[in-house]
């Protein structure tokens, strides 16, 4: 009969998943919490795996849906070449360089990079990012590697499959030239944008889609025919979006301006304040470079206290041409509609009054005008 120490050893160890044993023999950091202020502060390590600096970040919000790591890679210097079984979008932050993808029998394609540059890896296609700057080049990379792993829990199998993806990445010459295609979803009416490269997230279209506040325009992107994709918000200056919540696993990152986001459990209410959870309420502040992750039914609202408009980019699962149930549910529980007629979202009349007095007092501090007229036009109604 085994000892009750060794009972015990044995539930701690299976209390972790899979992918979460793996992050540890990685031999990098492992950041927790709810987000990180600026990426191009942490602390990396060398990664030998991938050859550069690294950390993972092992946010709140993640939840086992998708895994988020930083790297950074010296000039003059390159990425270890991999392929894997799980999705991945990688998002420059600084530098310029090349990243190749080649495809097994299938002639090398390079795209190249700057900050601001968005794309992501064929499924399973060989791929590496190589650094020609004269500054060492930082990306985020967000990937479905938590279900993935924990799905198999096969190390060889994930990274080492000879399974070519063709109906997704066959080398074609045009796979990464900027999309044109946009429409319109039926489901939800939210611009959808089909693309595999965007040179720079920071200086692209993003539609006008007021759904979650005025003066809001956001955009879906589609991307490689994953699940994993993304969209882009923009909002005005001294304005800020409702307050919704969904389904965990998205991670947001700031591109432009400062501000901060607001993030409680909805068993709280509408108006957490007056509920009495006040300061229990987590605030997030941010600048460009800025990440993190709202867990699974948590309200969470952003407020732009810059002096130029936002721009946040979100990475998650929730593709509109190739769903996955986990998301779809999300999406029929209306993260558009409002909690009076059985959505998630809150409307400017229904938001806890201490949000905008606080919203206010920080435009203030900041010589900040509020544009506000919208949101007192909907307490009136």
């Amino acid at each position: 009969m085994a000892s009750n120490s060794r009972v015990l050893a044995l539930a701690r160890a299976r209390a972790n998943t899979y992918y979460e044993r793996w992050l540890e023999k990685e031999g990098v950091p492992i950041i927790e919490g709810f987000g990180v202020s600026d990426v191009r502060r942490l602390s990396l390590k060398p990664w030998k795996r991938l050859r550069c600096d690294g950390a993972y970040l092992q946010l709140r919000g993640l939840e086992g849906i998708t895994g988020v790591y930083v790297g950074r890679i010296a000039p003059g210097t390159m990425t270890e070449p991999e392929k894997h079984l799980y999705e991945k979008i990688i998002y420059i932050i600084q530098g310029e360089g090349v990243a190749e993808f080649q495809q097994q029998g299938r002639v090398p394609q390079a795209i190249a990079w700057k900050p601001g540059s968005l794309f992501s890896a064929p499924l399973n296609a060989t791929h590496r990012l190589i650094n020609n700057g004269s500054e060492p080049a930082i990306f985020v990379a967000v990937t479905t590697a938590p279900m993935i792993l924990d799905h198999f829990h096969n190390e060889r199998f994930v990274f080492q499959s000879d399974f070519g993806f063709l109906e997704r990445y066959d080398g074609e010459g045009d796979y990464f030239r900027p999309g044109e295609q946009r429409y319109l979803a039926a489901n939800n009416q939210q611009w959808i944008w089909e693309t595999n490269f965007i040179p720079d997230a920071r200086r692209v279209l993003i539609d006008a889609q007021e759904q979650k506040g005025a003066g809001v325009n956001l955009t879906q992107f589609e991307i490689s025919d994953n699940t994993l994709i993304g969209h882009l918000t923009e909002w005005p200056v001294g304005r800020y979006h409702k307050a919704h919540y969904h389904g965990g696993g998205a991670v947001l990152v700031i591109l432009r301006s400062e501000g901060y986001s607001l993030m409680w459990p909805n068993e709280w209410g509408t108006q957490p304040y007056q509920n009495g959870y006040g300061d229990r309420v987590v605030k997030v502040d941010w600048i460009p470079g800025s990440i993190f992750s709202p867990p699974t039914n948590w309200f969470h609202q952003h407020f732009n206290t810059g002096p130029e408009r936002a721009l946040q980019l979100a990475l998650r699962c929730g593709s509109h041409k190739f769903p996955l149930g986990i998301r779809v549910a999300a999406i029929r529980a209306g993260v558009y509609t409002s909690v009076k007629q059985g959505g998630t979202l809150i409307d400017y009349s229904d938001e806890d009054p201490e949000i905008r007095r606080a919203y206010l007092a920080e435009l203030e501090k900041k010589g900040i005008t509020p544009d506000m007229s919208y949101a007192l036009a909907a307490n009136d109604d």
